[in-house]
């Protein structure tokens, strides 16, 4: 049998092979990433946040006129280019009280949220982690806290505390974090199943060191998911409890309020409560739409 020279020359090392040739490996956040820039749905939702924040920020100072001032010969006056969303029965700016309102949803919305997401996982890793009697101990804590009406928290603490903004972010963190303590206390118990959790435990390393490095950063994907998904319940329960009129108490221009004030006056003057229920609609559809494109971004199971 005849060889010839070439068998017999050494194979290729890997510093030899050609770079182009070589598959260029994608972490779980860059491909995360950039399927969510694929999504358009949630793009669209980024978007118009975005257009509601500025709207929020700088939309009272495009118009000439506060959300207190009022023109009672003007009243109930409807759109037009002297007031583009119309007046309220004060002869209020409805643009300028509808921005003032949107600063006060997203505040709420954003603030309640980041206390659940710092309440929620330390509760749902620490209980996740340590397992046994804290954990049991946790989760039937937990669910006593769940039984308990949300509108009797909030009447409870109206009466103790004042209406204010303060109440209201306390009543909504006061319940608000239990989904999210759940989801995280189920990620974690999952991920202390694998391999590479075990490997780190057989190494040596502290359950500190596993939680904080391990655990909490590979469950961030349904964190994230949830905490956006929070923030539009946390807007559209502020919004409830100023049309009952247990949120932001008048003068203060809150969405809620102006629709509570504005159903009255449905038949005859339909924008008052056409204009803060579409933009409340359309704050929490655009938190939906971001929300269900990081969840479904951020789900291994759907990496091609």
């Amino acid at each position: 049998m005849n060889l010839s020279p070439e068998l017999l020359l050494p194979l290729k090392t890997r510093e030899q092979i050609p770079q182009e040739d070589a598959v260029a490996g994608i972490s779980y956040w860059k491909e995360s990433f950039r399927r969510l820039r694929a999504n358009r749905l949630a793009l669209l939702g980024i978007a118009l946040l975005g257009f509601l924040s500025l709207l929020a920020i700088f939309g009272p100072m495009l118009s000439s006129y506060t959300h207190y001032d009022m023109h009672l010969p003007l009243k109930n006056s409807p759109p037009s280019a002297q007031f583009i969303f119309g007046t309220d029965e004060l002869g209020r700016d409805m643009f300028t009280r509808t921005c003032c309102g949107a600063r006060i949803s997203l505040f709420v919305g954003i603030t309640a949220a980041l206390l659940d997401l710092l309440i929620g996982v330390t509760v749902g890793s620490l209980a996740g982690c340590i397992g046994g009697k804290f954990d049991e101990t946790v989760m039937r804590s937990v669910d006593i806290i769940y039984s308990i009406p949300h509108l009797l928290v909030v009447i409870m603490l109206m009466v103790i505390m004042g209406p204010g903004i303060i109440t209201i972010i306390i009543a909504l963190t006061f319940t608000g974090w239990i989904g999210m303590a759940r989801i995280v206390r189920g990620q974690i118990l999952q991920l202390k199943q694998l391999d590479f959790i075990r490997a780190a435990e057989a190494l040596g390393a502290s359950r500190t060191r596993i939680l904080l490095r391990h655990l909490i950063p590979n469950a961030m994907g349904p964190i994230l998911a949830t905490m956006t998904l929070t923030i539009p319940t946390a807007i559209f329960a502020e919004a409830f409890l100023s049309f009952l009129g247990l949120g932001v108490q008048a003068p203060a221009a809150s969405w809620g309020s102006m629709a509570s004030t504005g159903i009255y006056a449905m038949r005859f003057y339909p924008w008052r409560l056409f204009v803060p229920a579409t933009f409340i609609s359309l704050t929490m559809l655009c938190f939906n739409l971001v929300g269900d494109g990081i969840r479904d971004a951020f789900d291994p199971r759907l990496r091609t």
